[in-house]
Formats: C-alpha cells, sequence, structure tokens
C-alpha cells in the first residue's frame, strides 16, 4: 500500500473511532492527514457518515486546497489547511464535537491547565478562538491564534480542534481534552479547579515529548 492509500485509510479508521468514542454525531466534524512531503493532504469529505467511508471517499487536496482526487471535501477545509500551514510539526488533525469540550467552547471557558495527561500531551490549558462562522477563512485565522504551539484550541461555539504528528495522536488529545472538560465541569461544582504551575507545565510537556509520547 502506497502512502497516499495509507492516509486515506488511517481517516476511514479515525472516523470509524471517532463517532465509536462519541467525539461526533451524525456527519460533523471533520479528519485530515499530511503526507511526509506536505504536498498532499487527505480529508474527509463533505457531509458523509463516518460509518460509511470508504478509501475512494477520502478527498486528496494540495497545500493551497484545490482538489487533485475525490468530490467535496469538508467545508472546514480552510481550517486544516491554515493549521498546516502554521504548524509544520502537525501531520494530522481531527474536529470534533465532544460534550462536555463543546459547552466550554459555548460557554467561551478555556479548558485550565489542570489535568496532567491533558498538559502533557497539549501542552497547556485549551484556549478559546475567537468567534467566527464556520468553514469561514476568519474561523481559521483566530483557530491558528488560540492553538498557538499547543495541540488543542476550542472553537467558540462550535467545538475543537485537535492536532498532532498522527492521527493516533491527534485523536487521543480530542480525547484527553474532552476528559479534562469533563473533569473541569465537575470541579467547577466543587469550588473551583487548581491549576497547575507553569513550571510544572514545562516539565510534564517536555517530559511526555522525550519519552512518553506514542512512537516514543
Amino acid at each position: 500500500m502506497n502512502q497516499l492509500a495509507e492516509m486515506r485509510q488511517a481517516v476511514v479508521d479515525t472516523g470509524r473511532q471517532m463517532i465509536g468514542r462519541g467525539l461526533v454525531a451524525g456527519t460533523w466534524g471533520n479528519i485530515s492527514m499530511r503526507s511526509s512531503s506536505g504536498e498532499q493532504i487527505a480529508i474527509t469529505p463533505s457531509g458523509r457518515p463516518y460509518d460509511q467511508l470508504t478509501l475512494e471517499d477520502i478527498v486528496v487536496v494540495d497545500p493551497a486546497g484545490q482538489v487533485l482526487s475525490g468530490q467535496r471535501p469538508s467545508s472546514e477545509l480552510a481550517l486544516h489547511l491554515a493549521i498546516y500551514r502554521a504548524r509544520t510539526d502537525v501531520r494530522a488533525i481531527v474536529h470534533t464535537h465532544s460534550l462536555y469540550a463543546t459547552a466550554c467552547a459555548v460557554a467561551g471557558k478555556a479548558i485550565p491547565a489542570s489535568l496532567e495527561e491533558m498538559v502533557q500531551a497539549v501542552g497547556g490549558a485549551v484556549q478559546v478562538a475567537t468567534y467566527a462562522l464556520p468553514g469561514t477563512v476568519e474561523l481559521a485565522n483566530h483557530a491558528v491564534a488560540a492553538l498557538a504551539d499547543r495541540s488543542a484550541v476550542l472553537l467558540a461555539n462550535h467545538g475543537v480542534a485537535a492536532c498532532g504528528p498522527s492521527l493516533a495522536e491527534a485523536l487521543l488529545v480530542a480525547e484527553l481534552v474532552e476528559k479534562a472538560a469533563h473533569i473541569h465541569v465537575v470541579a467547577e461544582q466543587l469550588g473551583g479547579a487548581r491549576e497547575l504551575s507553569d513550571e510544572d507545565v514545562a516539565l510534564m510537556r517536555r517530559f511526555y515529548l522525550e519519552h512518553y509520547r506514542p512512537g516514543k
């Protein structure tokens, strides 16, 4: 199997895992993966159920968004392209609408750096990007600004974008963000979450990147 076929298969598999784990419903959300050369991006098509996707359904575009193979790409193509342009370390992105993380996005509340496993995988708090309509360049630009050097961002009134060097890690980040959001909501009812210090966050992030990241 060549790299493009492997990328398409990874996107299909991740879509099934994403819906199976309750991170999306229906056809909402989207997934992409960038080739090692950076010249091809495999992305989910617009409006297709994840449990029905085939390899042939996965759209392939170039870094400018021109379709190389397939039909209509996800309506959030601009978001994916903007993150790839800004972050050379990112090769995969998953956009989810998970319950608690989206609740934080709707409330305009960042997920604080209070859960150790989340800060290891994300690199700190998950910030909320300034609101813009879905599918727009404005949304993409706001998301990149709020993402900065971390691995996840909340899209105001919308959902979550999680990224990483592989689809497996991007999906893991999305799951950890949802877990942290759930814990944060509960902790607020108990008097509020206690945030970790910047120094501890930096230490844990470095350890994760050097020793604990999947594939290490």
